[in-house]
């Protein structure tokens, strides 16, 4: 079980971050990622952490705006937002893979095998 918060309003330009806390160690699982839905919208990855080596993965729309990380200790993982866009409103999700990794599949939601539930997050003016 995900416990993804966070989550809140927030004017455009404006920062927010996300928190993921598995109920276990970070450590695991082989990657924790963050997905978003939009209303009327599919669901699309954000960004993934691999717990087994030092990379991080970003969906092209928040590149340069979002940064993933982890802290081991707390076993928590966070999703830093800035520059926030209208167009990123959604209720952002957090999700857990147990299966090998493979970089191709870090963005298909088929690849993790725990999610939590969602965090709302609203940009606007």
């Amino acid at each position: 079980q995900l416990q993804a918060s966070g989550g809140g309003w927030v004017q455009p330009g404006g920062s927010l971050r996300l928190t993921c806390a598995p109920s276990g160690p970070t450590s695991d699982y082989n990657s924790i990622g963050w997905f978003r839905q939009a209303p009327g919208k599919e669901r699309e990855a954000v960004a993934c952490i691999r717990t087994d080596y030092p990379r991080t993965y970003y969906a092209g729309s928040v590149k340069g705006r979002f940064t993933i990380s982890r802290d081991n200790a707390k076993n928590t993982v966070y999703l830093q937002m800035s520059t926030l866009k209208p167009e990123d409103t959604a209720i952002y999700y957090c999700a857990a893979s147990e299966v090998r990794f493979i970089t191709s599949t870090w963005s298909n939601s088929d690849y993790y095998t725990q999610w939590g539930l969602g965090t709302q997050v609203t940009v606007s003016s």
